[in-house]
């Protein structure tokens, strides 16, 4: 069944869709500054400023995200959760976020708390987006998981323990390699906005390559390139 995506609208801009999206997805893919995106472009001779590349993933960003999100198959029905600590301006806040049992990442949330209300809004927040519930939820021994299960998920098994929770702790080191380049987030507004990005179109281009052969990765990979070059065209979708 073809559907079509919300293509994103390029009319009033002088380059092309192709040269837009690539540039997006050179930032959020590599570790890399709006700068050397600008130099990698202006190497294939595109000739555009690092304010105008900077513009361009605040506009088109989330949009290709939201579309990875729709287009992407049901995640797996093992959840792990977790939280850390960002430190934004000298205040400390939390990243709370979900991974299933393959390692995808599921959705993510910046707050400045992490009791029990910040841990039911996340689990609202991660169910919206999912639209089913999980066989089974894995988290530390963090109390607000438990408080905030009994409300949002009653019939889910929870099992709270520090070491069956490394999936979870693993899946923050890409986030802790960009907070690291980017020398820290400026704010928990732009650590959202930047982060809800980052995870969509990091992973689609992540397909656990120590777990395929060197033929299967290459068949993934372009599978997942041809997919996005849809996404971002706004073509047809079979």
């Amino acid at each position: 069944m073809n559907t079509l995506t919300s293509a994103p609208h390029y009319k009033g801009y002088r380059f092309l869709p192709e040269i837009i999206s690539h540039a997006v997805w050179l930032y959020f893919r590599f570790s890399l500054s709006f700068r050397d995106v600008e130099e990698l472009l202006a190497q294939r001779g595109i000739v555009v400023t690092y304010e105008t590349v900077r513009k361009w993933c605040l506009i088109f960003g989330q949009s290709y995200a939201n579309e990875l999100r729709r287009s992407r198959p049901r995640g797996g029905d093992k959840w792990y959760m977790d939280e850390v600590f960002l430190t934004i301006r000298g205040e400390r806040h939390y990243l709370w976020g979900a991974v299933d049992q393959d390692g995808n990442v599921l959705d993510i949330l910046v707050q400045s708390r992490r009791n029990k209300k910040a841990a039911r809004r996340f689990s609202c927040k991660l169910l919206k987006g999912l639209q089913y519930v999980p066989r089974v939820i894995l988290t530390d021994k963090l109390k607000s998981y438990a408080a905030a299960k009994r409300e949002s998920l009653p019939s889910v098994q929870h099992r709270q323990h520090k070491g069956l929770n490394h999936r979870a702790e693993n899946s923050h080191q890409p986030t802790r390699l960009q907070e690291k380049n980017m020398r820290r987030y400026k704010s928990a507004r732009q650590a959202q906005r930047f982060l809800s990005v980052f995870g969509p179109i990091t992973g689609h281009f992540q397909p656990h390559r120590h777990r395929l052969c060197a033929r299967e990765y290459r068949a993934i990979l372009q599978g997942r390139f041809l997919a996005w070059n849809k996404i971002t065209t706004g073509k047809l979708i079979a």
